[in-house]
């Protein structure tokens, strides 16, 4: 008897984690202890910029906030794909420090 693999059907039932990334700060220790409840925190990326979408840590598409109700939704508006992601994906702003 053999078993005839149907693609990844087997897979679509397995649990993933999907996230989404705002954007990211470096901060010193101190700075972060000192963080208080009317605390702003800058973020690298503009208001404008697509967010990161993630599953298990590894970006899969970029995508932009919506609200539906009174709920924060998201839309996926690009897919990242191995060939043509662009190379700044993931990191916010591609600048050179």
């Amino acid at each position: 008897m053999t078993i005839q693999p149907r693609g990844f059907d087997f897979l679509k039932h397995v649990d993933v984690r999907l996230s989404v990334e705002l954007g990211r700060t470096d901060m010193k220790l101190k700075d972060v202890l000192s963080l208080g409840e009317d605390s702003v925190v800058m973020l690298d990326r503009l208001t404008d910029e697509l967010l990161d979408v993630m599953v298990n840590g590894k970006v899969i598409a970029r995508g932009e906030i919506i609200t539906q109700g009174s709920r924060f939704g998201l839309r996926i508006v690009e897919l990242a794909g191995e060939d043509d992601a662009p190379p700044a994906l993931g990191d916010g702003s591609g600048d050179a420090a």
